[in-house]
């Protein structure tokens, strides 16, 4: 089928450069395992799980089986007041994989959803204790959590909230965790936990009782891959603890084996007081997000409110939809029955050194990367994140998928993917990178 600029013109895309992109569209009209199939007939490897959702990898019969089925026994049900058996199955089986203390899982529809989901819970966790004055958060630079009002308020990534001016007051961001020698540094860098310090520094200046919350990712994902150093999390979970501050989680990137762990919590050694998660949660099958908590997070919240009352004034039309449930159900099971979070520990060496042998490319400015995932930066031109978008138009047509932010591109194929896929993925970037070396030169 043929597409012009007319055909596409009624969508309006999201993070997209929608004049240039219905120019010259890409289009996916087939996905299957590992692979995609664009709109001209060419395959294209997806080395970025579409945006980290297929850890199973695309077009899994087991979880389009399972959601077939569930629409034609019980296609909706209410979520408020009601509910159908597959939510209180799903959010059990979501409990079996996080930390011991985390038992109580929240659904949603989304990442963003997600986020703004555990600001409220924060809020009503600590009006419920009788510390209603803590009505600061904190966040981070460059960090990146949905584009809800309450996740572009917790942003740190200039371009999702410049344009964006009536957020959410009393948010503070502690410096992101990337310093200059942590260029082309595999896994966690020894140095720069100090900057957990900037945390004990917001407790001095505006008091540890104003705080509600820190929000951070683990591993820093859609700004292009940091991975915290070594001791950072530890310390932030000790001021968290000694200030009565919420330490947040969030893992809808690092969740569900990316790193080689049911959660970054575990690869990390940190267990926060919230989690939230979505993309690989249901393997991006039916649009889905969570958020788990601690125990004692979701008993203080209900015992507060008088007896035959709701507890918590927030949840959404399609919260834990049943077809969402049973995709999750589904991929839980391929996940289980396939070892896929092993696999992917298993596969981090031999990915990691594939990707880390891109630095001898004069193109490439720094590496970094951890379990299944790794951020490659590319020499910006003089518009930012304008190498980046050549180099991902180019890669796709030369038979590859790699999201990019920026001038950052993020590596992190399906946990199903062979050896011979992340080769084919490396040699067909390394390619890529020397055809726009080659036009940079000329």
């Amino acid at each position: 089928m043929q597409y012009s600029a007319n055909s596409l013109e009624h969508h309006w895309m999201p993070f997209t450069a929608n004049r240039e992109f219905k120019r010259s569209p890409r289009l996916v009209v087939k996905s299957e395992g590992v692979y995609l199939t664009d709109h001209k007939g060419g395959s294209v490897l997806d080395g970025s799980s579409g945006l980290f959702c297929a850890a199973a990898g695309h077009g899994r019969k087991e979880i389009a089986e399972a959601v077939f089925e569930q629409l034609k026994t019980n296609d909706y049900t209410a979520p408020f007041g009601l509910s159908h058996p597959g939510s209180f199955e799903f959010a059990r089986r979501i409990a079996a994989l996080t930390p011991e203390e985390i038992n109580h899982v929240f659904f949603v529809n989304s990442g963003s959803e997600a986020i703004d989901t555990a600001l409220k819970m924060a809020m009503a966790y600590h009006r419920a204790r009788g510390e209603g004055q803590r009505t600061r958060f904190v966040s981070r630079e460059r960090a990146y959590h949905g584009v809800n009002i309450g996740g572009t308020s917790l942003s740190g990534m200039v371009k999702n909230r410049e344009t964006f001016t009536q957020v959410m007051p009393n948010v503070v961001c502690m410096r992101h965790t990337w310093l200059p020698e942590h260029r082309f540094i595999r896994g966690q860098p020894e140095h720069g936990a100090e900057l957990a310090e900037d945390l004990q520094r917001f407790v001095e200046n505006y008091g540890g009782s104003t705080i509600a919350a820190c929000f951070v990712e683990p591993l820093a994902g859609s700004t292009g891959i940091l991975v915290p150093p070594k001791g950072y999390l530890e310390r932030l979970r000790q001021i968290c603890d000694e200030q009565g501050i919420l330490l947040v989680f969030d893992e809808v990137i690092c969740g569900f084996g990316r790193l080689g762990t049911p959660f970054g919590a575990q690869a990390f050694g940190v267990t926060p007081d919230i989690m939230t998660m979505a993309k690989a949660l249901t393997n991006g099958a039916q649009p889905m997000g969570a958020v788990a908590v601690k125990d004692e997070i979701y008993e203080t919240i209900t015992q507060a409110a008088p007896e035959k009352s709701v507890e918590f004034f927030h949840g959404y039309t399609y919260s834990g939809h049943p077809a969402a449930c049973a995709a999750g159900i589904a991929a839980l099971d391929i996940y289980e029955k396939e070892d896929l979070f092993q696999r992917a520990a298993d596969m981090s060496e031999y990915f990691l050194d594939a990707v880390f042998s891109l630095r001898d490319l004069d193109l490439v400015t720094d590496i970094r990367g951890y379990g299944l995932i790794a951020g490659i930066d590319v020499a910006p031109t003089t518009a930012p994140g304008g190498r980046g978008a050549q180099v991902q138009e180019k890669l796709f047509w030369n038979g590859v998928h790699l999201k990019f932010t920026g001038d950052a591109g993020i590596m992190a194929p399906p946990l199903v993917s062979e050896r011979s896929h992340i080769d084919e993925i490396v040699e067909k970037l390394r390619k890529t990178l020397k055809e726009v070396e080659s036009q940079k030169a000329n």
